[in-house]
């Protein structure tokens, strides 16, 4: 395959075919073409589905953890040696600053190495329940799995599914979003050849309308969907699914709040929520998102905040320095837009992100906003914005943070700040979210779980827990003659 074509990749191989023409992929940084790639369809999906059922039924894939573990490891060494390449399409794909990129990779490659390793240490149990009666509980590949990533981090979070999938012994047909059909390729790229690697173990057929998801959502030979991507299109996958009762995974949307007490070091709450509000250029489910101030430290953390987000460094994302990137695409550019416009009507409005001049205004930028809002039941405080935009909101103890930081329908993540030891161990427990960091956000690893609760999804990634999503567990019973 060469650099730019961004093909399917069914069977082992790199299938060309556009029954639905090509789409053109765009720097959101400039406007410029970046590459075109083929559009999916129905009939392509189900070839991918055919191929990975092919190959879970035929080959020994699912019964060689040592060969898991191998191809696994190979994988993540190719990985790394296509860093500088890999990397740079990311940056010019999303917009997301060149050091962001290339961290994916590097956490990538250490996710894929940790599933390497559990590979070979899936195991099951036994119990005897009288004599000469025994009981074995094996621990099994639940089969093939659709795996459907977003554009934001399309490589991390391709892995964080594909990795334990792999490792359990399924094979996977996988769905990249339509923005990053290249960089799906490219990284797809390091399974191509991989020694031992059996063909259909790994498919990918890139998006066209819905026509790819549904058919990954609802075909009959697929026992798994993980899904990341929003609460609304997490719905719809989820109702797919139930047609035929697959196990599905979902990651789904966040509202992260960063609560803030009067007692806090305040520095180091500033250099977190500056950061962490504006990863991936603010297009991060657990991006910081509400920002909870003791009423102490209004005035002066609101001040603050301001000229940290007015001095962030908006630009080229393949230029040293960088600090903001550009949104995804000019509809994303135009949303956020409208969000901010609205928060200048209905709430007070303290920094109002604009389009910057020159030659940024070929991209798809808008600077960071703020604004102050007291009703946390306001669609604004409510709704995933996904964008380099942040409410500020207060409370005076502690039990009023927990009802505030709690009142929504998301619970992805939320960080707590205080140099109190025990306010920050009863907030971690009190507080409805899948992660609770403490004076810190955003540290994500791949030996720690992640998900969410309530509308931020079902079923948690990372770390040993991600393997039961792709793992059966069958009772095999025996019991002797005499």
């Amino acid at each position: 395959m060469s650099d730019g074509e961004g093909l399917h990749y069914i069977g082992g191989k790199w299938t060309p075919d556009a029954p639905n023409g090509y789409a053109d992929s765009l720097n959101p940084a400039n406007g410029e073409m970046v590459g075109r790639a083929p559009l999916g369809s129905t009939g392509l999906a189900g070839q991918a589905v055919d191929a990975a059922r092919a190959a879970f039924e035929t080959t020994s894939w699912a019964s060689d953890p040592r060969l898991r573990s191998r191809v696994l490891y190979a994988f993540a060494d190719r990985l790394e040696a296509q860093r500088d390449v890999i990397a740079n399409l990311l940056s010019c794909e999303t917009g997301k600053i060149l050091p962001q990129a290339r961290h994916e990779i590097t956490a990538a490659a250490s996710e894929v190495r940790y599933f390497a390793g559990l590979s070979r240490n899936v195991f099951g149990r036994t119990f005897e329940s009288g004599p000469g009666k025994m009981s074995l509980m094996t621990r099994e590949a639940r089969g093939v799995c659709s795996v459907i990533v977003p554009w934001n981090a399309p490589l991390v979070l391709l892995v964080r599914s594909v990795a334990p999938a792999l490792a359990a012994g399924c094979t996977v047909v996988i769905k990249p979003a339509a923005q990053t059909s290249l960089s799906n390729a490219a990284i797809l790229g390091c399974f191509d050849g991989v020694e031992g690697l059996p063909d259909g173990v790994v498919n990918s057929v890139n998006d066209y309308t819905t026509e790819v998801g549904h058919v990954l959502s609802t075909h009959p030979e697929i026992d798994v969907v993980s899904f990341t991507g929003s609460s609304r299109t997490g719905k719809i996958i989820m109702a797919n699914a139930a047609e035929t009762i697959k196990h599905v995974s979902l990651e789904l949307g966040g509202k992260a709040p960063a609560v803030v007490f009067e007692d806090a070091d305040c520095d180091l709450a500033l250099a977190e929520i500056a950061r962490a509000a504006l990863t991936l250029n603010g297009q991060m489910c657990t991006c910081i998102a509400r920002v909870l101030l003791h009423e102490s430290l209004v005035d002066e953390m609101t001040a603050r905040l301001k000229a940290a987000f007015e001095a962030t460094v908006v630009g080229d994302p393949l230029e040293t320095g960088t600090q903001l990137g550009p949104l995804i695409d000019r509809s994303a550019q135009k949303r956020m837009l409208g969000i901010i416009e609205r928060a200048g009507d209905e709430a007070d409005l303290i920094l109002r992100g604009t389009l910057p001049g020159g030659e940024l205004a070929k991209g798809c930028f808008v600077t960071p906003s703020i604004f102050r809002i007291g009703d946390v039941t306001h669609p604004l405080v409510q709704e995933e914005l996904f964008g380099p935009i942040i409410s500020i909101e207060t409370f005076t103890d502690e039990a009023e943070a927990i009802a505030k930081a709690n009142a929504t329908r998301f619970g992805l993540a939320a960080s707590v700040y205080t140099r109190d030891l025990n306010r920050a161990m009863r907030m971690g427990r009190k507080l409805r979210f899948g992660t609770v960091w403490l004076n810190s956000h955003n540290r994500l690893m791949a030996e720690v779980e992640t998900g969410g609760y309530r509308e931020s999804g079902i079923g948690r990634l990372h770390g040993t827990e991600a393997m039961n999503d792709f793992l059966e567990t069958k009772h095999i019973y025996y019991e002797a003659e005499g």
